[in-house]
């Protein structure tokens, strides 16, 4: 290995220039000294036995020196010549037995001279001539003086440094020394080439490697492509049946996933009672939905609930005293809990609760029962709480959506689709028949919007029968239960009625008994007498209800629900039969709505809209009186389930079917479905630029 020349160490200097002066690290001459290599030039003397003989002690005691086979005291073997004769002791230090001279040949030690000063006390390079030996300009530093020599203590760096050159280090660096696995570093083009490029991938471990690869590749394309195509073809997925947010999206635009205890029939109802049969012909039903209201907790703002959403409005169509908010609705203790309090709330001095499926559930035809507890004691007026449905072209609140649908049940084109049901200033009944504050007016109402007298052309959602003309379209009212209270005897009521329009004169339908409707139980139930006003007609019976089941009854809360309900056939020969407390109470049938020629009116089909359900529970005069004073707030109206059951194939839920659809005319008009300040049709047009549709007995088509 070629060696550095002596100008790259740090105490040498070039030639001539004597002045130069290297750094002065550390006065302490011992803990300067580094490993030397004696070496001889060519012409040299031999060193003297004592140095051979100690050279080779020394070998015996350091694994880097070893000494001839056989000769301790013998010159080195030309393999061990160059090596360092150094005894085995730290690098850079000295016996202090021996003189300095057995750290290096005669001719570097007769050298040493033009390295130290007389004074011995500092080392200073000085310029050599290029005969001097490299040894002499790498040798330690030496004690010159005349007292016997001493070695400092070695420092850590002494203990742990090497030569910078590696032939200093003992190894053997001879190209001709082999090692065992010198061949895997040495370049054979042979055999490379056959390694390289003669192999095949075609063996067993190629085989497995590319199968594992196969396997792995085939598994993600299963996962990831596979499992969703799979899955889409083999899950039963849910049909709307044509409900337009059933599945789809409700009024905030979020999408509900409908599972567990929020399906169509929840999970938790009895298997007992997911069939039922009917009252009137002792078929079978089958439940098609159901809300039992065992989970805790349950919140019915606009977007939390998948069927039912609360209003927040005052309902001043019936001049309540109470605003209607969210938070005044919710499940406990396995039952929908409706409050009204005497909060004052949007200038109001009640808050109560109102919520529906409109537009999210709806039933045609079939029977819908409830269990309930009614608020309040059943000897204290004033309360109104309801349970009812509605067809869903109109809006529980919103004024511009009821106005000119709410309360018809008609197809017919006559005088009974204008507004006042009067054409021309006839026929007399309906301007003398009716209420005498209103100078014998029978109806107020501003005529049939959706009639079948529509133009063709015209803002209709349909359908239109066989010869091209609309079939009238409205929202009618069906109830369920309105509670109320015989102040006479103070004895708890609920009123059953179905509500309707165009109206006969008095508002009188046709009462043959047991041919146009029927009472089973005379004791209990009795026909209301009330028979309608200016914006409504009612066929209505009231019935003593359980008096037990009340949620505030004098003797505390009893824990007693009543069942109520009535089952329905649409159409101009059906009928509905009413529930009270589990039983029925009374049945109209489809001719008491039967035509009347003193109106000019024809038949009003038992309805025949998809009917959403509603439940609220309110004050208002309107209603009846109200007793203040033993009114003691808060009350609650309690509901443990509702359940919806139909005929056996004769399945028909969804608030858009095809025979009645809704969802594109609601979607066209639905601001007047969302605002309720909107109150009537006309407010909805100013904002929209819709126009009253045009009928064909007025208007020029």
């Amino acid at each position: 290995m070629a060696r550095k020349p002596a100008a790259a160490y740090p105490f040498s200097s070039s030639p001539g220039s004597s002045s130069a002066r290297p750094p002065q690290p550390n006065t302490n001459l011992n803990a300067l000294r580094i490993p030397v290599t004696p070496e001889r030039r060519p012409g040299a003397p031999s060193p003297s036995s004592a140095t051979t003989t100690s050279a080779a002690s020394s070998a015996s005691r350091n694994p880097f020196l070893t000494p001839s086979p056989g000769t301790a005291s013998a010159s080195p073997s030309p393999a061990q010549a160059g090596r360092s004769t150094a005894t085995n002791r730290p690098y850079g230090t000295a016996s202090a037995a021996n003189s300095s001279t057995h750290l290096m040949p005669p001719s570097a030690a007769s050298s040493t001279a033009s390295l130290v000063s007389s004074s011995g006390s500092s080392l200073r390079p000085q310029p050599t001539s290029g005969n001097t030996p490299r040894a002499a300009l790498s040798a330690p530093p030496l004690n010159t003086s005349s007292k016997s020599a001493t070695t400092a203590p070695p420092s850590i760096s002494d203990k742990f440094s090497l030569s910078p050159d590696p032939s200093l280090w003992g190894g053997n660096l001879s190209l001709s020394d082999r090692e065992a696995d010198d061949y895997l570093h040495n370049p054979d083009p042979k055999r490379d080439r056959k390694n390289d490029r003669g192999g095949t991938m075609f063996t067993a471990r190629g085989i497995v490697n590319l199968g594992c690869l196969f396997i792995m590749a085939a598994g993600l394309i299963a996962l990831f492509a596979g499992y969703p195509i799979i899955s889409f073809f083999t899950t039963t997925h849910q049909s709307t049946q044509g409900g337009y947010n059933l599945g789809g999206i409700n009024q905030t635009g979020q999408v509900p996933e409908i599972t567990g205890a929020l399906g169509l029939i929840d999970v938790q109802t009895p298997a007992a009672s997911k069939s039922h049969t009917g009252w009137m012909d002792q078929s079978t039903y089958d439940l098609v939905f159901s809300d039992e209201f065992n989970v805790e907790g349950r919140s019915f703002y606009p977007g939390d609930d998948p069927y039912w959403e609360a209003v927040n409005l005052h309902y001043w169509e019936t001049n309540n005293l109470e605003w209607y908010d969210p938070s005044a609705i919710t499940t406990t203790g396995g039952n929908l809990k409706i409050w009204l309090n005497k909060t004052e709330n949007h200038d109001l001095n009640y808050m109560g609760g109102m919520m529906s499926t409109w537009n999210k559930f709806c039933f045609t035809g079939g029977y819908i029962e409830v269990s309930v507890s009614l608020p309040g004691d059943p000897t204290v007026w004033g309360l109104w709480p309801a349970i009812w449905t509605m067809g869903n072209l109109g809006r529980a609140g919103y004024g511009a959506s009821l106005d000119g649908m709410w309360p018809y049940t008609y197809e017919s084109c006559d005088v009974g689709t204008l507004a006042n049901q009067t054409q021309n200033g006839g026929p007399p009944d309906a301007l003398t028949t009716g209420d005498p504050d209103w100078n014998g007016a029978l109806s107020f109402l501003p005529g049939q919007r959706l009639s079948a007298c529509t133009c063709a052309g015209e803002d209709h959602p349909g359908p239109q029968d066989s010869s091209g003309n609309f079939v009238g379209r409205a929202a009618p009212e069906i109830d369920i239960l309105e509670a109320q209270v015989y102040q006479s005897t103070r004895t708890g009521a609920v009123s059953q009625s179905v509500q309707m329009a165009p109206f006969n004169a008095y508002w009188q339908y046709t009462n043959t008994s047991n041919a146009d409707f029927q009472i089973y139980n005379a004791e209990i139930t009795e026909a209301n007498g009330y028979l309608g006003g200016v914006y409504q007609q009612a066929a209505s019976s009231v019935s003593i209800t359980n008096q037990n089941c009340y949620s505030g009854h004098q003797s505390g809360e009893t824990g007693c629900f009543a069942v109520y309900g009535f089952e329905y056939e649409p159409g101009d020969s059906g009928y509905i039969t009413w529930i009270n407390n589990g039983q029925p109470a009374w049945t109209v049938y489809a001719p008491a709505l039967g035509p009347d020629a003193n109106t000019g009116i024809a038949q009003r089909p038992i309805p025949t809209e998809p009917m959403y359900i509603l439940a609220n529970l309110g004050i208002s005069e309107n209603f009846g009186a109200i007793d203040y004073a033993e009114l003691v707030f808060p009350v609650y109206l309690l509901i443990d389930y509702v359940r919806v059951y139909q005929k056996q194939g004769s399945t028909n839920i969804g608030c858009d079917p095809a025979d009645h659809p809704t969802a594109q005319y609601i979607q066209n008009h639905i601001d007047a479905y969302s605002n309720w300040n909107l109150t009537t049709f006309d407010d909805f047009a100013a904002v929209s630029g819709s126009t009253w549709p045009k009928n064909k007995l007025i208007d020029t088509c």
